[in-house]
């Protein structure tokens, strides 16, 4: 018997395995702690851990949300309330319609045998590498003048299927060139048609890869700005964009900031957990032994 031995590790691997928690962890502690405080205590010059925690920041974005009418605020403001809204409606819609055109176009990429077929995916892939700033004046242009769908989250939705697109044709082929090409023509065998061999062959085994791409998808929507904040009006604001927008140069409330971005945090996080037992299941469903 040989006992097993353990190689010392250096402290410095230690101390910077901390130093990345902390830079890490950090920033969001620090947000969720403030978004506790009252502005007094914010901007207070004595700054430490020792307040008394409120949900009056919470309260004030979600005022418009809740079941009971805020003592603690003045007046409603249900600007994060309809910004919540868009976001949730865009973000999901544009990840179910991304998802559906890219599986479909991943798949007759990978099955079909037409000319100029690598040259198409080659495309796709070096159009994701094209930044987004790039495209903010000829689609505000486009989308204001000729198609006039400025304003409206379909107008964000479009250019967000656009933008994740490729991403997801390109990730896809990787799992649908993975499908053993037997159970297709066993299933064709057995009466299936075009359309059944895909929703219920194809798709079922590529179900890791959907998940992936769905997180990716999501949230890119969800999260990003430049092209949210050209696109939207004071009615399809996404929260990103209602955060910038609440700052200004004579009054920053703090508390509700660091609130509504705490906020903003919760739903990719439902998102990615729900999409990531997917993954878990889809590579664990054939790895038990008969």
């Amino acid at each position: 018997m040989s006992a097993k031995t353990y190689q010392k590790q250096n402290p410095a691997f230690y101390a910077l395995l901390v130093a990345l928690i902390v830079m890490s962890i950090g920033p969001i502690l620090m947000m969720l702690i403030t978004s506790f405080k009252l502005n007094v205590d914010i901007m207070s010059d004595t700054v430490g851990l020792i307040f008394v925690p409120t949900l009056n920041n919470y309260e004030a974005a979600l005022c418009d949300m809740l079941w009971y009418a805020p003592e603690s605020v003045d007046y409603c403001d249900p600007t994060f309330g309809r910004a919540l809204i868009n976001s949730l409606i865009i973000a999901l819609v544009s990840t179910a319609l991304t998802l559906v055109i890219g599986c479909m176009a991943a798949y007759a990429l990978v099955r079909f045998r037409f000319m100029g077929r690598d040259t198409v995916s080659l495309t796709t892939l070096m159009m994701r590498m094209v930044p987004p700033a790039v495209l903010l004046v000829p689609v505000f242009g486009i989308w204001t003048f000729q198609f006039e769908i400025d304003g409206t989250r379909l107008g964000i939705i479009l250019i967000y299927v656009a933008m994740n697109l490729p991403f997801v044709i390109w990730i896809l082929q990787s799992f649908i060139v993975q499908v053993p090409i037997q159970l297709e023509e066993a299933a064709r065998i057995d009466g299936a048609g075009p359309f059944q061999v895909f929703f219920l062959v194809v798709l079922p085994v590529i179900k890791p890869g959907l998940a992936a791409a769905s997180i990716f998808t999501f949230r890119i929507a969800w999260n990003e700005f430049l092209l949210a904040n050209a696109l939207a009006d004071r009615n399809s604001r996404t929260v990103p964009v209602t955060i910038v927008n609440s700052l200004t140069e004579y009054d920053i409330d703090w508390g509700v900031i660091m609130a509504t971005g705490m906020l903003l945090a919760i739903p990719p996080i439902i998102f990615t957990f729900v999409a990531s037992r997917q993954i878990i299941t889809g590579m664990t469903a054939g790895a038990v032994k008969g």
